[in-house]
């Protein structure tokens, strides 16, 4: 259509009817819903929870608050909304305020018809371009979202201030027949809160004493953290009470949800994919790593821990592989357990503290975190170390801990090539014939890296001692570590 169709003439004998924004969006959702066509395909985790309440909102003709944590896909959500809208609509050509052709709202609109009549020129916009985003803070004015006078337009056309067309109209007209989200909404001033009572309700704007009747027509988008409600500011009631539906958003339910998120957003670049193996055990410690800082005590929940922690470290345990395959002049890389600390730059900056984990310090926090991630997963594998040696007879890792006892450490470089480390794992007494007993992988590699695995586990639950050196991670006895340990705070 928007090929053959140039004037306003034209647009009337195709049978062209307008619609309000909220009614568009309202009957592409019915008709995507009847064909079962997919919707919102990018975000995962939300099938039964949020997209209901958001497809009910839409449905209602609501405009829409949106409440969660950071890193709960709050503005991605807002961006998908954009499928909903008709491919093309119909403007008035030149026109700063999207004019429908068949329903003008501005002054030039409503002039160009009167002049041209069918003749009226039109231009079709596609539905990308309607989507406006504006993130609030502290020095957003009422000029940058309403607009304000323009007194060089005035001089220019020689206009009062009393006339409309001196006025230079700010986002919030300028997206007329568009979405228009506001993301961080408390951190907006009162006073610019109050400023947008009128256009959701009483469609009209008031510019320094200017009131203008301006029936806009937005789908009005909000996003807002539940912290910011004490920290930074508030929603004013009165404004609250205008917006339609509040939703909800929550983080990924599963560690498999997460995963997938992660698997979806991570930016890895296509040498690190051909080249490096990650293998799903690394993926899920990942995902666990978030699950755990979502309930410590050093974290301040409040705050919330994002889905780009994992998006981040997943990305960073790439390039930690990547980066020992160039010094060891390798042309393929396997992650190992313990690369995992080479992505605690991921973590650190991702979370806030309370005043426990200050006093802690930010990376014994995201040590603890792995720490606590491996101890987790751990039990999804092999027999639980506690019980085991309880039960003196039966305990599976009797061997492993004796080759310990015996004075024996085990040292893993962080920067050691993939030779060294599998020598290295297989020196311990009895390690690969946990790994055989109890993991079903056969592949020599994965093999591997469960032995590390078993390593680790055992040091979680206090069966060996481990230390996290600065390049390299040490196993020893449990007892002799604490030994020598103290033997050196005597000799200080």
């Amino acid at each position: 259509m928007k090929e053959k169709i140039k004037t306003l003439g034209e647009l009337k004998a195709s049978g062209y009817k307008p619609r309000s924004i909220k009614q568009e969006l309202r009957d592409n959702l019915i008709a995507a819903l009847k064909n079962g066509s997919p919707l919102f395909e990018e975000i995962k985790g939300y099938e039964e929870t949020v997209i209901p309440q958001l497809q009910t909102a839409i449905l209602s003709q609501h405009n829409i608050i949106l409440l969660g944590l950071r890193g709960q896909a709050k503005t991605r959500l807002s961006r998908l909304m954009v499928q909903l809208l008709d491919e093309y609509v119909p403007v008035i050509e030149g026109s700063e305020l999207n004019d429908d052709p068949m329903q003008p709202l501005s002054r030039y609109g409503h002039d160009r018809i009167t002049v041209l009549g069918d003749e009226t020129p039109i231009t079709w916009m596609h539905r990308n371009d309607r989507y406006t985003e504006k993130l609030a803070t502290p020095d957003v004015s009422v000029a940058d979202l309403i607009g304000d006078l323009d007194p060089i337009k005035a001089a220019a056309l020689k206009l009062s201030y009393a006339d409309e067309r001196v006025i230079h109209y700010g986002l919030i007209p300028r997206s007329h027949r568009c979405i228009f989200v506001i993301n961080e909404l408390p951190d907006l001033q009162a006073r610019i809160q109050v400023s947008l009572f009128n256009i959701l309700q009483e469609g009209d704007i008031q510019i320094r004493g200017f009131k203008l009747r301006l029936p806009l027509d937005i789908e009005f988008v909000f996003t807002a953290n539940p912290e910011d409600y004490t920290n930074r500011g508030s929603i004013v009631t009165p404004l609250k009470d205008r917006i339609g539906s509040q939703i909800l958003t929550h983080y990924p339910k599963t560690i498999e949800t997460s995963a997938a998120i992660t698997a979806q957003e991570a930016g890895v670049a296509k040498d690190q994919k051909d080249f490096i193996t990650i293998s799903p055990l690394l993926s899920r410690l990942i995902e666990q790593i978030a699950f755990e800082a979502r309930k410590s005590e050093y974290i301040d929940q409040k705050s919330g821990v994002s889905a780009r922690l994992t998006i981040s470290a997943y990305e960073n345990l790439y390039s930690v592989v990547q980066r020992r395959m160039l010094m060891n002049k390798e042309t393929t890389g396997i992650a190992r357990i313990s690369d995992l600390y080479g992505i605690i730059p991921s973590i650190t900056g991702k979370v806030e503290l309370v005043y426990e984990g200050e006093l802690e310090g930010i990376s014994n926090v995201a040590i603890t975190l792995i720490g606590k991630a491996i101890r987790t997963e751990f039990l999804n594998h092999f027999p639980d170390p506690g019980k085991s040696k309880k039960n003196k007879l039966k305990n599976v890792y009797a061997e492993i801990i004796e080759w310990f006892r015996e004075g024996n450490e085990l040292d893993l470089l962080a920067m050691g090539t993939h030779k060294d480390y599998e020598q290295a794992l297989h020196k311990v007494a009895g390690l690969l014939d946990i790994v055989r007993a109890h993991s079903k992988t056969k592949d020599s590699k994965e093999v591997t890296l469960m032995m590390e695995f078993v390593l680790h586990g055992l040091a979680e639950f206090s069966q060996i001692s481990k230390k996290k050196l600065e390049a390299v991670v040490k196993f020893s006895d449990l007892v002799g570590s604490i030994f020598n340990m103290q033997s050196g705070e005597e000799e200080n």
